[in-house]
């Protein structure tokens, strides 16, 4: 079944799934695991999990395709995280770890019911609709075993769901000519993401950097003198995401909008229950309404 000209859906479906993928950046059976394989803590194991899929890469490709990050800060974890884990043994860690935090924020009892093999299912079935030519992270991911186990099908689905998505949305970045700075700029700029001082420190930025992209961004119009999007800096952010959604509906259009909201339905239940029991420290995700 077609959505007509509401690619809007996309993101609905995406932001009531994203949840089940993200709570494994921040459990701290992730770190745990990491560690244990022989990784340093801290940054190094999301760069070094997240990567790992695509092989040994070094720091140019990582900071490519997760775009938003400091070069200095990717290339003090890659390439030594391959030094001390290889991607192998790194992604069976991954996986240990999204196990463990999903039995301890779901339950068994909620792992086993109906409603998760059926969520696996629907999302697996979802990524059969996409396509690896020109999204690398969905392209390494999609290489992958799929796991047996229903609520790890599940998982692994979203995260071809997301990367599939995120690759998609660089791809718009680059179209609408903004670079990982001006992108991670002007998305705070929105007010409906992290602020100014946590993009910073998360994403390796200088103060002199930060300051050196708003000038360029003001220069160009994108910003006002406050640092707030002007008229041409609203257009430029809702065309990266009409852009980005039309780039993610494919899986949405295969499974049709009765097996679509299916899953969201069940999907937005699940990251409801997660957030409750504390897959993310507070402020990070707000349980998902709609």
């Amino acid at each position: 079944m077609a959505f007509g000209d509401d690619v809007a859906v996309a993101y609905r479906y995406h932001r009531v799934l994203d949840p089940l993928h993200s709570l494994g950046y921040f459990a701290p059976e992730t770190e745990q695991a990491l560690t244990a394989a022989g990784l340093q803590p801290g940054r190094m194991g999301y760069f070094a999990s997240r990567s790992a899929p695509m092989g040994t890469v070094g720091p140019g490709v990582v900071t490519a395709t997760f775009y938003n990050f400091s070069p200095s800060l990717v290339a003090r974890h890659i390439p030594r995280a391959w030094t001390l884990a290889s991607p192998e043994r790194i992604l069976a860690a991954r996986a240990e770890a999204i196990d463990a935090a999903f039995k301890r924020l779901l339950g068994a009892e909620t792992l086993a019911s109906p409603d998760v093999a059926e969520a696996a299912e629907l999302a697996r079935e979802a990524t059969t609709a996409c396509s690896a030519e020109g999204r690398p992270l969905y392209a390494g991911h999609a290489d992958l075993d799929w796991p047996g186990e229903p609520h790890l099908v599940l998982w692994h689905a979203i995260s071809l769901l997301r990367e599939y998505r995120g690759d998609g949305h660089i791809a718009a970045l680059v179209e609408h000519g903004l670079g990982g700075l001006g992108a991670l700029v002007t998305h705070t700029a929105t007010g409906r993401g992290f602020m100014a001082p946590a993009a910073k420190k998360t994403r390796g930025w200088s103060d002199e950097e930060w300051d050196a992209e708003s000038g360029r961004l003001r220069d160009a119009g994108v910003l006002d003198e406050a640092g707030a999007l002007t008229d041409a800096g609203e257009k430029l952010r809702a065309g990266i995401e009409d852009a980005t959604n039309r780039a993610a509906m494919a899986p949405w259009v295969h499974l049709g909008q009765g097996r679509a909201d299916r899953l969201h339905e069940i999907g937005r239940a699940l990251s409801r229950q997660a957030v409750a029991a504390g897959a993310f420290p507070e402020g990070v995700f707000a349980a998902p309404k709609a």
